[in-house]
């Protein structure tokens, strides 16, 4: 499993521990991810992701999953995620 966000593709970078003595060792940030089950009014139904915490308060900030997706790039997406992004957009086709 890679440790990348499936909705904004962030995923771990390269630093340097730097000691008292400005001694410098590489180091990797890792992203803050956690799984979660987004509900998806369109879809009426729950998605697992796996996704950071700032994805999560972005999709909290847009107005819920399925408003996050319509806005979001397909490149930056999983195929998961690619997958209920277009699910939804044929249920809301379906709809109007």
């Amino acid at each position: 499993m890679s440790r990348r966000c499936e909705l904004t593709g962030k995923g771990p970078m390269t630093g340097n521990n730097v000691s008292h003595a400005k001694n410098r060792t590489k180091r990797r940030f890792l992203p803050n991810l956690n799984d979660v089950t987004l509900q998806s009014e369109t879809l009426g139904r729950g998605v697992k992701l796996r996704i950071s915490a700032s994805a999560l308060r972005s999709v909290d900030h847009r107005g819920g999953l399925d408003a996050f997706l319509a806005k979001a790039k397909d490149d930056e997406l999983s195929d998961g995620a690619l997958k209920v992004k277009k699910e939804i957009a044929k249920a809301q086709a379906v709809q109007a």
